[in-house]
């Protein structure tokens, strides 16, 4: 394909000429961005992945703010380790799942955690079934689609529990870790840490990764150039110039989640509005976002 406006990428080229209406929903597509941060990421868990077996595997724990980029960098470590089928001796076809990602449940409790797992599986189960019952089916999956990686996003829910609740919890992870022979990695708020906090053994099992926020670097400017490829408006916008770029930053805080949606605000009124290019106006007119941590809701300005 022939690229007409070479500050975009070639999807955004694809619907550059089509409505209003169609661009700023594609806008609202999810974005995912293989930055730097990411990438060291990736590496860490590519080499645990990687090690031999053996009965105590190390772990990771991720953590950092809310809309700091967490579970799209899980999910798309997910995604290049996706699954595929084999077939066993039997001639059976077996679903291998690298990687599994659970979402930590509500409920700080074993049982809950164990279904959240069989949840990741799309499998059907009871939960009034024992709690024997479900770790036997949970274990039986585990080993059944070969996984090597486990992985908890949202791990601080299980703060929502007694502290013998949060002993409890993470005990279970650490014998799936010890039985599979396999990592486990959590993720979640800053505060998730407090969960190793109250177990030794638990601290020296897991080593911790600190998602920062972003600062005003090289960096950040081809974070925004990356972003930039991606808003489908005819002109070029330039974000990564000084003004613009400071200003993107001291609104967004340099939170990419938060940044994300300003250049989404930004983008539809530049589209709305028939000017094509993300101007330093344009920008000032949504220093209204406030970002994730703020202690009130944002308000909209009408």
């Amino acid at each position: 394909m022939k690229i007409e406006y070479s500050h975009l990428n070639e999807e955004c080229n694809k619907i550059i000429h089509q409505s209003k209406e169609s661009r700023i929903m594609f806008l609202h597509n999810e974005v995912f961005i293989e930055h730097p941060k990411i990438k060291k990421v990736h590496a860490i868990l590519n080499h645990l992945i990687d090690r031999p077996k053996k009965a105590r595997m190390q772990n990771i724990l991720i953590i950092g703010e809310s809309n700091i980029g967490k579970t799209s960098m899980i999910k798309s470590f997910e995604k290049k380790h996706s699954s595929f089928n084999i077939e066993n001796e039997k001639g059976k076809k077996i679903i291998v799942r690298p990687v599994l990602t659970a979402l930590a449940s509500d409920n700080a409790d074993v049982k809950h955690l164990y279904m959240s797992i069989l949840d990741s599986f799309w499998t059907p189960h009871n939960p009034s079934d024992s709690l024997a019952k479900i770790r036997h089916q949970m274990f039986h999956l585990l080993q059944e689609c070969n996984v090597k990686m486990l992985i908890i996003d949202e791990i601080h829910h299980f703060l929502r529990g007694t502290a013998k609740q949060q002993r409890n919890v993470m005990d279970a992870l650490k014998n799936i870790g010890n039985i599979l022979m396999i990592p486990i990695v959590c993720a979640g708020l800053k505060e998730s840490e407090l969960i190793l906090s109250s177990d030794p053994q638990l601290s020296s099992r897991f080593d911790i990764v600190r998602l920062t926020k972003w600062e005003l670097d090289k960096n950040f400017l081809g974070l925004l150039k990356s972003f930039e490829k991606r808003l489908p408006l005819s002109k070029p916008s330039n974000l990564f110039t000084k003004e613009k770029a400071t200003l993107l930053h001291l609104i967004s805080r340099g939170n990419i989640g938060d940044l994300h949606k300003l250049l989404i605000e930004c983008t539809t009124y530049a589209i709305e509005n028939d000017i094509e290019e993300i101007t330093v106006d344009i920008i000032k007119k949504f220093k209204w976002i406030k970002p994730t941590n703020a202690m009130t809701a944002r308000e909209i300005p009408i």
